[in-house]
């Protein structure tokens, strides 16, 4: 009792309104610059990207997690520059440098910026098939741009990182209650989430590169965290309707996004071993892209990308097929 009578007070001294931050209303053309995107309602977001030494043969646009930003995919997108494939990443709203770091924007804007970086990445590589690649968040935002009909007809297929389809629906009431207490009483409140004993990688050396990155968010508002739920519940919501060539990432050691959840979304896909397909990576975490056998996935991506009908290199896809079949 005495630790919820803390909890009440500081919810009481941090008490403030929601913030958020939609998009404005068209005003430019959407383009690309050397460092950033810009979207129809003029909001710049920062971009990296990693070139092959030749002409590419595909292009990933990467979408970062919750509370990271464009930097999460430098290891890979150097990794797979060096299969020949070309990356490009973006600050999503509300993160690393993008517009209004800290707050939510909204999910279905995300998720119109996420098609807008498809269509833009395909006219600057016409001919170069091009795959979206999204990481947790990342993931969910690709999953509600597909299902409700905004996908690119220029997007060849998406890579689904252990997707964030942990809504409510699989929470603790518990946990619930304290998000719908937290957000109407105090939404501008920081909870650290220290303590919580969740460990997202095997990979502690970047795991600390990630602390001590003052672009990487470490104390999250409660409104951007019932933001990023709202997401999730959309996307393990409209996962039976999430069509077209997808390659689904999980590894059996996350303890961000739990199985599950995560189970639940992918048995729901439409097209599963037809068109869309699954990898289980025994020694996997939730940064699979970042773990120590981070080249193991990233073999299989680039394997994948070459031909989407071949077995992958690592047998993850074999590991998943056992796993689906035993219910």
């Amino acid at each position: 009792m005495r630790r919820l009578h803390v909890l009440l007070l500081a919810l009481l001294l941090s008490a403030c309104a929601a913030v958020s931050h939609p998009p404005g209303p068209p005003v430019v053309t959407p383009a690309i610059a050397p460092d950033h995107l810009l979207m129809a309602d003029g909001a710049r977001l920062p971009l990296r990207q990693w070139m092959p030494a030749g002409p590419p043969k595909a292009v990933i646009v990467a979408l970062h997690g919750m509370n990271d930003y464009s930097n999460f995919f430098d290891e890979p997108g150097t990794y797979l520059a060096g299969l020949g494939i070309a990356s490009y990443a973006y600050d999503q709203r509300g993160f690393g440098q993008g517009p209004h770091p800290g707050t939510w924007s909204s999910t279905e804007a995300m998720a119109d910026d996420s098609a807008t970086a498809i269509r833009l990445m395909a006219a600057k590589h016409p001919g170069v098939p091009v795959f979206a690649l999204g990481e947790s968040m990342g993931g969910a935002v690709l999953m509600v741009m597909e299902a409700q009909g905004r996908t690119p007809a220029e997007m060849t297929a998406k890579l689904l990182s252990a997707p964030a389809v942990w809504g409510r629906a699989a929470m603790p009431w518990y946990q619930r209650a304290v998000l719908w207490l937290a957000y109407h009483v105090a939404p501008g409140w920081k909870p650290s989430g220290r303590g919580l004993n969740i460990r997202p990688s095997d990979n502690i050396e970047m795991l600390k590169k990630l602390g001590a990155d003052p672009l990487v968010i470490k104390e999250t508002r409660v409104d951007a965290i019932k933001g990023v739920v709202d997401l999730m519940d959309r996307a393990a919501e409209l996962a039976p309707t999430v069509t077209g060539p997808t390659l689904v990432l999980y590894g059996e050691k996350d303890e961000v996004i739990p199985a599950e959840p995560t189970w639940r979304a992918i048995r729901a896909l439409p097209g599963l071993e037809t068109e869309q397909r699954v990898a289980l990576y025994g020694q996997g975490w939730h940064m699979l892209l970042r773990d120590l056998q981070a080249k193991v996935v990233l073999d299989d991506i680039a394997a994948w990308v070459a031909d989407r009908a071949a077995p992958l290199p690592s047998g993850a896809d074999s590991r998943a097929r056992a796993k689906l079949s035993d219910r």
